[in-house]
């Protein structure tokens, strides 16, 4: 296998018709809270979000926080601040982070509540709609700061298949949205760093030809992490990605008829341990 030129994009009926109902639902809302992936903040950002969203309050929640390189996720955090965004970094599986969110929601829509109270309404929630990509993690977001299960949860893209609010307390409200992306990626390597993070239907794509990727990016910016992973010697001396996962599949016994390696298996399980973080915490971006 070569360095590939498969165009990624993926943009099934069903995101077309959720985007048309956020957009009906938006004069229903105060504040919109996009979750991003921390390991590929830009391309988790979707620029259909940020054109919906003009005139309204803005958070973003760098989920899996404990997936990406601390580091970076305070130098994303800080880039996203300068933009005018509210930003908060967190883990929904284990709610690290979370605590602070309502009152960091309350900080966004503060002119808002200002100007509520000049027209002598009070105590009226906060409504949040809840945005992001597939696989972004939405949904164990909202049932971390609900503290109990509203919201399906799963680790692939569709989970979620249609709106639903969830009442947090007295002063917020959120509504839950299925996961969007939007119709073409302009830069192919944003298709691929979605597709790392399984934001695209895995059906539809070559995990041999993603596998060849982000192995690529991996050797850039972290070396050694996949010698310190699958303890082959000299591995990553190779300049030919196809032989490293040839090596990983004949290291971790993923073979064909004849002992063969079986380099899908191998691409697989490559692809799995940096979406689980067996590869350690490590940011693209």
């Amino acid at each position: 296998m070569n360095e590939n030129n498969t165009t990624i994009n993926w943009y099934p009926g069903h995101m077309a018709k959720a985007k048309r109902q956020m957009q009906e639902d938006l004069k229903l809302i105060d504040c919109i809270i996009e979750i991003i992936d921390a390991r590929i903040p830009l391309s988790t950002k979707n620029p259909d979000i940020d054109a919906m969203a003009k005139g309204k309050c803005r958070v973003i929640i760098l989920n899996k926080a404990d997936l990406a390189d601390e580091k970076a996720t305070e130098k994303w955090k800080k880039y996203f601040e300068e933009k005018g965004f509210y930003v908060s970094a967190v883990n929904s599986k284990n709610g690290e982070g979370i605590k602070g969110i309502t009152e960091l929601i309350k900080k966004a829509c503060a002119s808002k509540i200002e100007k509520d109270l000049k027209k002598g309404i009070k105590n009226r929630p906060i409504r949040a709609m809840i945005a992001g990509v597939p696989n972004s993690g939405k949904s164990t977001f909202i049932n971390a700061i609900a503290g109990k299960v509203c919201a399906k949860t799963g680790n692939k893209p569709g989970v979620t298949k249609g709106k639903q609010w969830i009442r947090l307390n007295k002063e917020v409200e959120l509504l839950d949205t299925p996961g969007i992306l939007w119709p073409k990626f302009e830069d192919q390597k944003m298709g691929y760093r979605n597709a790392f993070i399984g934001s695209i239907n895995d059906e539809i794509l070559f995990p041999e030809e993603l596998a060849y990727e982000l192995i690529g990016i991996l050797k850039k910016l972290y070396p050694g992490v996949l010698n310190e992973r699958y303890q082959v010697e000299g591995l990553e001396d190779h300049e030919d990605i196809n032989e490293i996962i040839r090596m990983i599949a004949l290291k971790r016994a993923c073979l064909k008829k004849g002992a063969e390696p079986d380099t899908e298996k191998a691409a697989k399980l490559i692809l799995d341990d940096f979406r689980t973080g067996k590869l350690g915490r490590l940011t693209l971006e």
